[in-house]
């Protein structure tokens, strides 16, 4: 499966500041498929990847010279409903405000004090998000994903993850 590669994409639309900054290559990718075909694409040109979600943690101050590549993956879908838990996955495109909405509305309660925190699902564990005493790791069971360098595709529970304060695996490897 391919993706559309846009070439010199303007990235205003794409960051909570709204800078105008252009991307060399673009795309939008909706499934791991993509995904995977978009690193190909990056490796052939030989340019540097950016993979953004929301934009709200991205300041550009000039144009990307590489491929960057937004993360339009959505869905989320409830399973393992063992009262009082449930487990609620969503894709890493998802708004995160929008997950938590959700869990809300289905009655899934204990995510209220991370309503508004900008950004998508799928940046979440890099930061560890948190607010008013409560943090991702309080909730987090696993997450799947897909190493850059090598296209494995791998689940990472929260001792994984290691959880810090606005800390993760993420930030460190």
């Amino acid at each position: 499966m391919s993706v559309a590669i846009l070439e010199n994409y303007e990235l205003h639309a794409y960051n909570t500041f709204a800078v105008s900054a252009c991307a060399r290559y673009f795309c939008a990718v909706h499934n791991v498929d993509e995904l995977r075909h978009a690193l190909a694409v990056a490796t052939q040109l030989d340019v540097p990847v950016l993979v953004m979600g929301g934009g709200s943690n991205l300041l550009f101050v000039q144009d990307f010279p590489g491929l960057v590549i937004h993360m339009a993956m959505q869905g989320i879908q409830t399973s393992c409903v063992e009262e009082p838990s449930v487990i609620v996955t969503a894709e890493a495109g998802d708004n995160w405000h929008h997950f938590v909405t959700y869990c809300l509305q289905q009655g899934y309660f204990g995510l209220e004090n991370l309503a508004l925190i900008p950004g998508n699902v799928g940046a979440a564990p890099v930061q560890n998000i948190g607010a008013y005493g409560v943090e991702l790791k309080d909730f987090f069971v696993e997450l799947t994903a897909l190493l850059i360098d090598s296209g494995e595709i791998v689940s990472m529970n929260l001792q994984q993850c290691r959880f810090g304060y606005r800390d993760s695996i993420f930030k460190q490897e």
